[in-house]
């Protein structure tokens, strides 16, 4: 059966309160089919597939399911079945649901979760936003290294199923402190009498329970891993953190920075889950801050309304002198942005990529300079438009695109250098930003090249 025809046929089993059968066929299901088809459903159809699933199913599916539909799922399912499922999720899962909610339904719900789940929840909680310990879970395997292959093996088999993954194991002394980590592709490989402390070699990678989530990703990047454990101060393992959480929030940081980088302040929630006039205000600001600075192009303009008046034909190219500048400034401004998230280059570094862009302005002004100068002699060959000096304004656009690329490259490369070492979001030097930027000095650049160069013929 295809995919819509499988989605027409539980429709009609909901609308013929088949739900026996329905239940029956749900359970065929694997649990990421079970997210697509239940997001495709209609409100009301999604909690009746969800309220006939097992509990073990269920907990899988609703850890997957979109944020804004676990929101639903809470306030619509009966008590006892939400307690049920925040009981059987992970706790970093749990976490990241309850971080979306109220903080009274976050109290309610929290109140309600097992002893030991309660506990696990409010320490996580209790640990500052976008911190790793927010994402850490108490779910790994811990050995020691007086213990021989074979009582690890064993400890796995009987511990295991519990674990959030089983592709690390966690060398602890007795006060729990964190020593060594292993693979347990040594251990399978390992006679059974062999001592975990001969295939410890002490190298291992770790994290704060207080480190930033930014600094825990380039650190899984760096080192590719599946999981990496969670110190405190004194070295003491409190859990560990899987790549998927890792990956989730790359995911919002990614999403963040591309909003800012439209010239909008980021969304909380999912674009269509956003109040509208909310979504009008995280637009607004900057919209006026950049209409305000194009406001400044107008003041540019009128400082030099005496020589338009004089070469009415310099007129003609301030969409091209105003495009480019901006155009080469939000090049810029998008390379070193994303540089700068990949690590590539530190801030001590800014004076490697001032050279970098005052050459490469300089290279890419000079093509559009000889492009524009070329349009200019070309049009001049067909229909003599721009009168006996044509070779001056044409000069003049080639000269002041140089400069003004130039300029644009400069600027955008710099301006998030600037806002970092200022300790602010380099994002927020979004491409509309720059572009404002440039389009407002692109034209006292234009204007003061056509002052020295045409003084004494158009001007």
């Amino acid at each position: 059966m295809t995919a819509p025809e499988t989605l027409d046929h539980i429709t009609t089993l909901i609308q013929e309160g088949e739900f026996f059968k329905l239940k029956k066929l749900l359970r065929t299901f694997q649990a990421s089919e079970l997210v697509a088809l239940i997001e495709n459903e209609e409100e009301r159809e999604q909690l009746i597939i969800f309220r006939l699933l097992p509990l073990e199913l269920a907990t899988q599916v609703f850890e997957y399911l979109d944020l804004e539909v676990q929101r639903h799922f809470l306030e619509n399912l009966a008590q006892d079945k939400i307690t049920d499922i925040l009981n059987e999720m992970s706790p970093d899962d749990r976490t990241a649901l309850l971080e979306f909610l109220p903080a009274n339904f976050v109290a309610e719900l929290v109140q309600n979760l097992s002893e030991p789940e309660r506990r696990v929840t409010l320490q996580l909680l209790g640990y500052p936003e976008y911190s790793v310990g927010r994402l850490m879970t108490p779910d790994y395997i811990a050995i020691r290294e007086n213990w021989t292959v074979q009582q690890v093996l064993d400890f796995v088999r009987q511990h295991g199923g519990q674990s959030e993954t089983l592709n690390m194991l966690y060398v602890t002394d007795a006060r729990g402190k964190l020593i060594d980590d292993i693979r347990i592709r040594e251990f399978l490989l390992a006679a059974p009498t062999t001592r975990v402390r001969d295939i410890m070699d002490h190298r291992f990678v770790q994290l704060t329970a207080d480190q930033d989530q930014e600094e825990a990703i380039d650190i899984f990047r760096r080192n590719d891993r599946v999981a990496l454990p969670v110190v405190s101060f004194e070295g003491i393992l409190l859990g560990i953190v899987t790549l998927d959480d890792i990956l989730s929030i790359r995911e919002e940081e990614d999403t963040e920075d591309i909003q800012k980088f439209g010239g909008s302040e980021a969304l909380d929630e999912p674009y269509l889950a956003t109040p509208l006039l909310r979504l009008v205000q995280k637009r607004a600001g900057w919209l006026v801050v950049l209409f305000l600075g194009e406001l400044l192009t107008a003041s540019a303009m009128q400082f030099f309304e005496g020589e338009l008046q004089k070469a009415i034909v310099l007129v003609q190219f301030i969409p091209l002198i105003i495009s480019s500048g901006g155009n080469s400034g939000s090049q810029a401004t998008s390379l070193i942005i994303r540089a700068m998230a990949l690590g590539e280059f530190t801030l001590g570094e800014w004076w490697r990529v001032l050279r970098r862009e005052l050459l490469g302005g300089i290279m890419l002004g000079l093509i559009l300079g000889v492009v524009g100068f070329a349009r200019i002699a070309i049009w001049q060959s067909i229909t003599p438009i721009y009168g006996p000096h044509w070779l001056l304004v044409a000069s003049t656009v080639g000269v002041a695109l140089v400069g003004i690329v130039l300029w644009g490259s400069i600027a955008g490369s710099m301006l998030p250098l600037i806002l970092r070492r200022l300790g602010l979001d380099p994002a927020t030097s979004s491409a509309p930003f720059v572009a404002t930027l440039v389009d407002v000095t692109g034209l006292i650049i234009y204007f003061t090249v056509a002052l020295v160069m045409l003084r004494g013929t158009l001007l």
